[in-house]
């Protein structure tokens, strides 16, 4: 189906047979870290039934998703043996894969962490360092028919002076992975990496100039969630950035993103409402 921009639909595949319609209504996917130290939420679910009490608020608050992760992925976090990733994350998919028929994403960049997770009842590998940590992660995709987020990262890394031209190198490689292993193309959405190994004026030339990633003719997905560069513009800590991250949702729905990773469900829904409404009038 031809993409024509930010209302063009299109059906994301997934795993277990499941599918996402992406393009007239936003969709929401809901952030929960197993972890101690993330830098919004760590050691609020760490239990398998407050994690799992997450899920459902978050659910019931309008989330399409829920994407699980065992690391903290924050500047300077320490990382963490795909063992111990995995003791924190699996028990979760596998008690909400029974308990509720919502789409669940893994949040890893372990091939075999993806692979267990899939197996447990995972429908998307969420992938931060864009297959290109370990590519492996790009076959357990094509094996298990898994929806696949490849998102954008500068950490560890040389990038070009523009955001926007960074974007198109680091994730037309990642795209290339893919392609080897056998991914499909109907299976990927695309993250720009908001914040990774990004200042706050990268990140916000990112968010000014985001149409022009419409140009790869793929569903986006973006996470801006809390994120540092939204404490700089405001001043405000983590814990109180919700609003000014439901603003970034309005500004990239309508620049074309059709996925929002947040923390605060309720608040990027309504805001998304608000927008999906006013792009339907256009």
């Amino acid at each position: 189906m031809e993409f024509d921009g930010v209302m063009s639909p299109i059906r994301w595949h997934l795993a277990h047979n499941r599918h996402l319609d992406l393009g007239p209504v936003a969709h929401i996917m809901g952030i929960l870290n197993v972890t101690p130290d993330s830098f919004s939420d760590g050691g609020r679910y760490v239990q398998l039934e407050e994690a799992l009490k997450q899920c459902e608020r978050m659910v019931e608050e309008g989330a399409s998703i829920i994407d699980i992760g065992g690391e903290s992925t924050r500047p300077g976090a320490e990382p963490v043996s795909a063992g111990e990733e995995q003791d924190r994350i699996l028990p979760v998919i596998e008690a909400l894969a029974r308990r509720s028929n919502v789409l669940i994403s893994v949040d890893t960049y372990r091939a075999e962490t993806a692979r267990l997770a899939v197996e447990r009842g995972a429908h998307i590998v969420n992938d931060v360092w864009g297959l290109q940590h370990d590519p492996s992660i790009a076959g357990v995709a094509a094996a298990t028919g898994a929806g696949l987020v490849i998102m954008h990262n500068s950490r560890g890394r040389e990038s070009r002076p523009s955001p926007v031209e960074d974007q198109f190198q680091f994730l037309n490689r990642s795209l290339e992975i893919a392609q080897i292993a056998g991914v499909k193309r109907s299976r990927i959405v695309l993250d720009p990496g908001f914040g990774f190994g990004k200042d706050a004026a990268e990140d916000i030339d990112l968010m000014a100039n985001f149409q022009s990633l419409k140009e790869f003719e793929m569903p986006f997905l973006v996470g801006t969630s809390r994120k540092r560069f939204l404490g700089a513009l405001t001043g405000r800590d983590a814990q109180d950035r919700d609003i000014a991250t439901a603003a970034t949702s309005v500004i990239l729905r309508m620049k074309g993103a059709a996925i929002f990773r947040v923390h605060n469900v309720a608040a990027s829904r309504d805001a998304l409402a608000v927008t999906d409404a006013i792009l339907a009038n256009l």
